[in-house]
């Protein structure tokens, strides 16, 4: 029978334990906080998802500096740009010393630096290595996610930490599991998967991706899976805890509609875009109609941030808001972190930038304005909004969308994605606290001694 119990417990790809007992935490923590952490330190190798301004960074950095005094090696921080400087700040407040490396250098114990300059690192000089804003990987293409994922494949102990926008992007979560050292994405999606082949009409007009869709009886087992080497919640009383200060304040979604001045060629009267050209043409068309009304929100001497998709855009609205200024992609890195560093401090009111540039990993709770020019991906419209409308914000936050006629449809993608969202992540909360509850079963199951008589 014991054989049997091991030979199922091998086919259910559980994460193992290859973490120790933490000797490490700030007094600061809160309760959940320390709970992450504990988790995380005594997996070795975990994934922690949280909502945003659940403090993230403070759990990463307390896993590190267990690494650190468990090995005595340096553990490095992968970081998206411009976070590392804030990675530091928030070490400095809690007593961790953490120190900045772009050329492979290790001049503290905790090295932070950005995804972009780990070609330069080896990874047999640490004992640990943290992926923050883990989502990023999938942004990058097959040659940098594989870059990171064979480094960390090479370092004993690994963390991943992220928010999770869209918990049914299956094959994020088999990157992080195979980023890991668990299961490969693609044994992950055939164990568990099967591809949809008769994909809707509407999931081809918005150019998405197949859709995986689970097998049988499969949803259980899976969550159970990635609950054996994740955590996630979106406030503390997913897990069990009590809310108290981490409560949002509310968010004010508004749209403006801006008409167009010009027709497309050939056009007697205007149409709504439908296909993804027609709405990407009248974008273009319409870029100082919605750049003039963007100027008119923001004009309100208050801090205010403005996403938006094209170069155009960027540079329109840098000239005709005094005051503002826009971080591009082809600004030097240096260049980048200065002025999200400036818009945090205050030295900057207006910031213009793209979702793709700035929407991961930065703290802007300053500020409870953001204006947003919108596309079909809802996870950039989450993390542009979340910059703001985080915990620790204490303001009402607006948004303020700024869309023509044809963009109706991208709005209604938007808003179709973050149902299917909130749904998938409560689903996934609550197989997860049922999959924690069968797992401490079992594990009292296996630690507790039989009686002498019932032997």
């Amino acid at each position: 029978m014991d054989g049997y119990q091991a030979f199922l417990e091998r086919k259910t790809h559980d994460g193992a334990d290859r973490g120790f007992d933490p000797t490490f935490m700030p007094g600061q923590l809160f309760d959940f906080q320390r709970s992450m952490v504990e988790y995380a330190v005594s997996k070795g190798r975990a994934a922690i998802f949280e909502d945003c301004g659940l403090g993230k960074t403070v759990q990463l950095l307390t896993w590190s500096q267990n690494v650190i005094e468990h090995t005595n090696r340096p553990v490095l921080v992968l970081t998206p740009l411009a976070v590392a400087g804030q990675t530091i700040r928030e070490a400095e407040k809690f007593g961790i010393e953490a120190a900045r490396s772009s050329d492979g250098s290790i001049p503290s114990k905790l090295v932070v630096t950005n995804y972009e300059r780990l070609v330069h690192f080896d990874p047999s000089d640490f004992a640990g290595v943290v992926c923050d804003e883990s989502s990023i990987l999938k942004s990058f293409d097959g040659a940098r996610k594989a870059e990171i994922t064979n480094f960390m494949r090479k370092v004993p102990y690994r963390l991943l930490a992220t928010a999770t926008a869209a918990p049914n992007d299956y094959i994020e979560l088999g990157t992080s599991s195979e980023a890991l050292g668990y299961m490969g994405h693609m044994d992950m999606l055939n164990r568990f998967f099967k591809n949809d082949q008769n994909n809707s009409s509407t999931r081809r007009m918005y150019g998405e991706a197949p859709k995986w869709r689970f097998k049988g009886h499969a949803e259980q087992p899976f969550w159970r899976w990635v609950c054996s080497w994740a955590r996630a919640m979106r406030k503390p009383s997913d897990l069990g805890f009590d809310d108290g200060a981490f409560k949002l304040p509310p968010l004010i979604e508004n749209s403006h509609l801006v008409e167009a001045e010009s027709l497309p060629n050939g056009m007697l009267f205007s149409l709504p875009a439908a296909t993804l050209p027609e709405q990407r043409d009248e974008k273009k068309r319409t870029i100082r109609e919605r750049c003039e009304r963007a100027a008119a929100l923001a004009n309100h001497g208050k801090p205010a941030i403005i996403w938006c998709q094209f170069n155009e855009e960027a540079d329109l609205l840098e000239r005709i808001i005094p005051g503002a200024l826009q971080v591009s992609g082809s600004h030097s890195d240096e260049v980048k972190e200065r002025r999200f560093m400036d818009f945090i401090d205050g030295n900057i009111r207006v910031l213009v930038t793209k979702p793709k540039i700035g929407a991961l990993g930065l703290n802007f709770q300053h500020c409870a304005h953001v204006i947003y020019f919108p596309s079909h991906s809802f996870e950039q419209y989450y993390q542009a909004v979340r910059r703001c409308w985080r915990y620790g914000q204490t303001n009402p936050v607006h948004v303020d969308i700024v869309m023509t006629e044809g963009e109706r449809r991208i709005m209604e993608n938007l808003r179709r994605k973050a149902d299917a969202a909130e749904v998938m992540f409560a689903n996934l909360i609550s197989e997860m606290n049922s999959a924690m509850a069968v797992n401490t079963a079992k594990h009292f199951a296996k630690t507790m001694e039989v009686p002498a008589w019932a032997a």
